[in-house]
């Protein structure tokens, strides 16, 4: 156990930036720290990180293991929940990927709600928006709505996320309102990039597409509410998201016979992760507490 103890403080040391504050996580002392580090570097023969008045960095070679040292301890933590030597209580550190819109305005209350009923559980959350492979990136878990799937990465739907078409009442009494997908071609188009530039929709004529040259495109769910509520254009975004300003009367949801593809919340999770009972227990308490919360608006 001592070659995972000492995986482990590479892994904290790393993440946490200083050998002090993953002392900390540890509940140990600081030198402790630093010796399984130094034991650690003399097994592998590689100097692991560069000490320096200005701070403490990964090597070339620290950086390169880095991932796959956290896969381990992944898998190790996993082997022993399975052999039944897991305390009762949730306990360890979970890595996980959210996308920052949703997780500002949905998820954020969800987990910090999840960590108070698991208080020895540590929760790393990095909120961005580009596509993960948990596995490759050392993830227990990502959260996502991209359609993208890897190999050896189970996925897990939590919740469908319905979209919308919205635009401010005064960009419409200026260009008109849409009646059909196509009119949508000549309207000034705010589109959430992550999902391309052509829209579909389903209604009385079957599925009709089109494909739209956005005004503005972005990954930032945000920045497309704020600009359909300053007139700017029209988008379409998952439900939640703009349902304050249409019931405040600053944008009006457009096509009513149409319905947009529904997104679908998804939890990403490593193969090597699938015995964790702290992620289980976070994936199953995602999908009972997410629709109720989509239901009462963010």
């Amino acid at each position: 156990m001592d070659t995972l103890d000492n995986l482990r403080a590479f892994a904290l040391t790393a993440r946490a930036g200083s050998f002090s504050a993953a002392a900390r996580q540890l509940d140990v002392a600081t030198s402790v720290v630093t010796k399984r580090i130094g034991q650690l570097e003399h097994r592998v023969k590689a100097r692991l990180f560069n000490r320096s008045t200005r701070g403490l960095q990964l090597t070339e070679e620290g950086r390169q293991h880095l991932a796959a040292v956290e896969r381990l301890l992944g898998e190790a933590e996993g082997l022993l929940s399975a052999m039944g030597q897991a305390p009762a209580r949730l306990q360890g550190r979970l890595r996980i990927k959210v996308p920052s819109t949703f997780s500002a305005l949905v998820l954020g209350d969800l987990l910090l709600r999840f960590q108070k009923k698991h208080p020895e559980l540590a929760l790393e959350v990095a909120a961005f928006d580009r596509p993960v492979n948990p596995l490759e990136e050392g993830y227990d878990l990502a959260l996502t709505m991209s359609p993208l799937s890897y190999a050896a990465v189970a996925e897990h739907p939590l919740a469908a996320l319905e979209r919308v078409i919205v635009a401010a009442p005064r960009y419409l009494r200026k260009r008109g309102t849409p009646r059909h997908p196509r009119d949508l071609l000549g309207h000034d188009i705010l589109n959430y990039q992550p999902m391309g530039n052509a829209w579909s929709f389903e209604g009385p004529e079957g599925t009709v597409s089109v494909e739209l040259s956005p005004r503005l495109a972005s990954n930032d769910g945000q920045l497309l509410l704020r600009g359909a509520i300053e007139g700017l254009g029209i988008t379409a975004l998952s439900g939640f998201l703009p349902a304050s300003a249409t019931a405040e009367g600053l944008l009006q949801p457009l096509l009513p016979a149409w319905r947009a593809p529904v997104f679908t919340l998804k939890a990403l999770v490593p193969q090597t992760r699938a015995d964790s009972r702290a992620v289980a227990a976070l994936v199953s308490w995602l999908r009972s507490e997410l629709p109720v919360r989509l239901t009462q608006g963010a």
